[in-house]
């Protein structure tokens, strides 16, 4: 994935990528838990949310395993193609040399065949293309709640319509497809150049996050505390399963940023211990996060975007400036991610088409490309603006084959490449602990299972209207 995590070349502790890697799973995603958790149930949802973050720890252990199986293959390939030069400086051929070029053959393949490599950047550009959708409608979203001046204290204890009117004559819609235009018109162009992420950049947004997640706990445990919350959520109803399955899956992706974010550790002989820590911490503030919002606020009052709650109830927050803060806080975070992902998808559909010695035309790769990565996205946000049902689908259907499939299958064929390299006797130390088969073929059956269950859950919903 485009815009890794550091400079080229930096290095860092094991305890930074903790806390990068912490970063990059709790993001957007997070503000849709509460109202998704509200709609499942609090037993339902802690069930679910617990299971799901064992399932992506484990696939996320298959990743490293196969990252660290895929370097040890690239290793043996050079330490080959250097004893067959020093063979060859002393003599044609040799027995030796007949053994070693052919013990070569199965490692000069990749760990997956090309339709597996086609069907991993196909997940990675509809999933892209679902990330694109939500931040194009979160930043117009948080725009309009806040400039139609529904942030004010009479606010709290209304859910607004569509249809109701912003300024004027113009609907809270239209206020919407206004925002977005613009939105659209700023950082559209981003996609026709390159854009990288930098360190200082991730500081910002990642200062701004805390600051704003923190704030959203404190503020909902004292309204609980002082015995004003307003929440009575139910203990399970099934029909919000399959949204909050999305959801969730959505929230505890990072297996397709993994290279970016391991690779640099200095030292990863902890990067196992280091993980399951953060799987732990991301679990228990997610639980924090959802638990203290659903207890809050009421259920039918719980907006999409979480932060929205907080802007318009002087109940929970009476200082203007900090509730500006909060409504805002979309905007500024989500822009300045918007062009970064846009440019990693537009290089991903690149990759997909590209062939070994062929270019681009000029029209193609500056227009064509920017184009196809640009509009689908900004035309399902004009589309829709329901945050819950993007997160929910994007995480349902490419978030599954990302999370669960591709780390799956190559882990499985990267063990099966190792075995003829090194041998029954030499073990990879990156490997997972979930090192059965079993494991592998339980997590392919569990994806399949998923991906049945929620287009079931849809058909069902689409022809109840």
């Amino acid at each position: 994935m485009a815009g890794g995590i550091t400079e080229t070349g930096e290095l860092y502790s094991p305890y930074v990528g903790l806390v990068y890697m912490f970063n990059l799973i709790v993001g957007t995603g997070a503000l849709t838990m509460p109202k998704a958790f509200a709609q499942a149930g609090w037993a339902v949802s802690l069930a679910l949310i617990s299971f799901l973050a064992f399932m992506s720890y484990m696939t996320t252990t298959f990743v490293i395993e196969a990252m660290a199986a895929a370097n040890a293959q690239l290793r043996w390939k050079r330490r080959e193609q250097e004893e067959v030069q020093d063979s060859d400086s002393t003599s044609d051929y040799s027995d030796d040399d007949v053994l070693v070029r052919g013990r070569s053959e199965p490692e000069t393949r990749p760990i997956l065949s090309v339709l597996g490599v086609n069907m991993f950047y196909i997940c990675m550009v509809v999933y892209l293309y679902g990330d694109l959708a939500i931040y194009a409608a979160a930043v117009p979203i948080s725009l309009m709640e806040v400039a139609c001046g529904n942030h004010s204290c009479s606010a709290g204890s209304v859910k607004y319509d569509d249809t109701d009117l912003c300024w004027g004559p113009v609907t809270r819609k239209d206020a919407y497809k206004v925002f977005l235009s613009i939105f659209t018109v700023m950082l559209g162009p981003f996609v026709f150049f390159d854009a990288q992420k930098t360190k200082y950049l991730q500081i910002l947004t990642s200062l701004m996050r805390w600051i704003a997640f923190t704030m959203m706990i404190i503020l909902a445990l004292i309204r609980i505390g002082k015995g004003r919350g307003e929440g009575h959520p139910r203990m399970a109803q099934i029909s919000g399963v399959p949204n909050l399955f999305g959801v969730c899956v959505y929230s505890f992706m990072c297996q397709h940023s993994l290279p970016s974010l391991v690779t640099p550790i200095s030292d990863k002989r902890r990067v196992g211990t280091l993980v399951v820590c953060d799987y732990v911490l991301i679990l228990g503030f997610y639980g924090l996060l959802s638990f203290t919002a659903i207890f809050c606020f009421d259920s039918s009052l719980l907006h999409d975007m979480y932060t929205l709650n907080f802007t318009d109830n002087c109940d929970v927050l009476d200082i203007p400036a900090l509730r500006y803060f909060l409504g805002l806080f979309p905007v500024f975070t989500i822009s300045t991610n918007f062009p970064i992902i846009a440019v990693t998808l537009r290089n991903n559909w690149k990759t997909l088409f590209h062939r070994d010695g062929g270019t681009y035309p000029w029209v193609v790769d500056r227009i064509v490309f920017p184009l196809i990565t640009l509009v689908p996205p900004i035309i399902v946000a004009f589309c829709t603006h329901n945050l819950e049902s993007l997160v929910g689908i994007t995480g349902a259907y490419a978030g599954t084959g990302i999370q669960y499939v591709i780390p799956a299958l190559l882990v499985y064929y990267g063990r099966r490449h190792l075995v003829p390299m090194l041998g029954t006797d030499e073990v990879n130390k990156h490997r997972s602990p979930f090192r059965h088969t079993f494991w592998v073929w339980f997590v392919v059956v569990w994806a399949t299972f998923c991906l049945m269950f929620v287009t079931a859950n849809i058909i069902l919903e689409d022809t109840k209207k």
